[in-house]
């Protein structure tokens, strides 16, 4: 057993505070449970652990510091006068308050529970480890027999999914089909007013627990799915509605294309480009279990390919009726 100062890094006129501190930083940094790949991690858990047992406890520092004690804590027994004796108070004083176990001087299992959530209870008294990897205790069970501590029950990790959801979904299925990473299949109800990134947690479907903890619980992100000519607005939905140009001066009854079906749409003549009309309750559904809007914006389209009969027509509209298209703020 190397010398517990060296072990922790710590000078020999250090404080209990220090001492504390640096067993804290070796002790989160090698438990076992934190370290399952790494082999070296038990002893050097291990080694820290019995100097902690030396240096966290007052009276056996004093007694390692006059040397009375080695590094495990076994009493040296030193020779008095030329007949090699030793005296049986001496014995007494080297071996008084070993069989103490840890806490004495820096409360081992609080430091452990501190940082590592209630690992530390399963450490008292400084065993060995057990033979799955995990720390077992040394306090005796029934019968004055040393035996195993349980192992810590965890809850399972969450399991995060993705769902692509269409608008059609949330109109009239209100639900959609995951499959979760167990490969369990779970059809989700979407409540009304679901929105693209809103998150619904289903609680105990994620990865098992160990030991015989909960499962974690299964987080499904929505994401809505584009729509060819649909965009949601809130509860809302936008589109834009091409009509030709005769339709927008005379007037005219447009098919106009909803979630719930096509309706027809009345533009009224000399329609302006841009004018947004708006479909009472032909939107999605919101949270207070009614439906937004459908606002349709006209879009006015001329003809791909030239016509010789509107260019001359539009020529002579310009000479005989000009008009402003513009306000002075684009002057």
């Amino acid at each position: 057993m190397r010398d517990p100062y060296s072990v922790l890094g710590v000078a020999k006129s250090a404080s209990e505070a220090d001492i504390k501190r640096a067993f804290r930083k070796l002790a989160k940094k090698y438990h076992p449970d934190q370290n399952a790949d790494d082999p070296k991690a038990k002893e050097h858990f291990a080694e820290a652990n019995q100097a902690y047992e030396i240096l966290g406890d007052k009276e056996k520092r004093g007694q390692f510091d006059r040397g009375e004690i080695d590094a495990e804590g076994k009493p040296r027994f030193q020779a008095h006068g030329f007949g090699g004796g030793f005296d049986e108070s001496d014995l007494f004083r080297q071996t008084r308050g070993q069989s103490s176990g840890f806490g004495r001087g820096g409360g081992f299992d609080d430091i452990l529970n501190d940082i590592l959530g209630g690992l530390g209870g399963r450490a008292r008294g400084g065993a060995g480890f057990a033979g799955d990897g995990g720390f077992a205790g040394a306090g005796p069970g029934p019968g004055g027999q040393a035996g195993p501590r349980p192992r810590p029950t965890r809850r399972g990790s969450d399991a995060n999914v993705t769902a692509r959801v269409t608008l059609e979904q949330l109109v009239h299925d209100r639900k959609v089909r995951v499959a979760l990473p167990s490969g369990k299949t779970l059809d989700v109800k979407l409540p009304d007013g679901t929105v693209d990134g809103e998150k619904i947690r289903l609680r105990g479907q994620g990865e098992p627990g160990e030991n015989g903890g909960p499962a974690g619980d299964a987080i499904i992100e929505v994401r809505l799915a584009r729509h060819p000519i649909f965009t949601p607005s809130g509860d809302d939905l936008r589109l834009d509605l091409p009509i030709t140009l005769y339709e927008a001066v005379l007037g005219a009854k447009v098919r106009v294309p909803t979630l719930d079906g096509a309706v027809n749409l009345t533009v009224a003549p000399n329609a302006q480009a841009g004018k947004t009309m708006r479909l009472k309750g032909k939107g999605l559904p919101n949270r207070t279990g009614g439906r937004g809007d459908l606002l349709v914006t006209l879009r006015i389209v001329l003809p791909e390919e030239g016509d010789e009969e509107l260019t001359t027509l539009m020529r002579a509209w310009k000479e005989l009726r000009p008009y402003r298209a513009r306000g002075p703020e684009f002057d």
